[in-house]
């Protein structure tokens, strides 16, 4: 089974959720603001999606931008990066889409169709 994590009042995890949904997708929805990744959760997904943990964080979000977090992550351990995005699930990229041996994180159909067949 798929875990879906979006926010609900993002357009784009409207979009995510609508290609999962015409394709037949089965998948379990979870509300990233209501229930917020946990640190080990985030330390496997990133482990597991082979991205920079960079790409975890939300960086057109208010959150990121009142944090100056722009400034500030470069100078981050990427532990020090994942115990911030633990915090707050608005500091977060999403959607995020983890299954067995994939994680993708924001949406792109094409990578999303080419991954999911698997």
């Amino acid at each position: 089974m798929i875990l879906f994590v979006n926010y609900p009042k993002c357009t784009t995890c409207v979009k995510a959720k609508k290609w999962l949904d015409e394709n037949g997708v089965d998948y379990t929805s979870r509300d990233i603001k209501e229930d917020n990744p946990s640190y080990d959760e985030l330390k496997r997904w990133f482990e597991k999606s082979g991205l920079p943990i960079k790409k975890f964080f939300n960086t057109c979000g208010l959150l990121y931008k009142s944090m100056n977090l722009k400034e500030k992550l470069p100078t981050m351990s990427e532990d020090e990066m994942l115990r911030l995005l633990s915090t707050d699930g608005m500091l977060v990229k999403r959607p995020i889409v983890v299954a067995d041996d994939t994680v993708l994180v924001g949406f792109k159909a094409e990578s999303w169709q080419t991954l999911l067949e698997n």
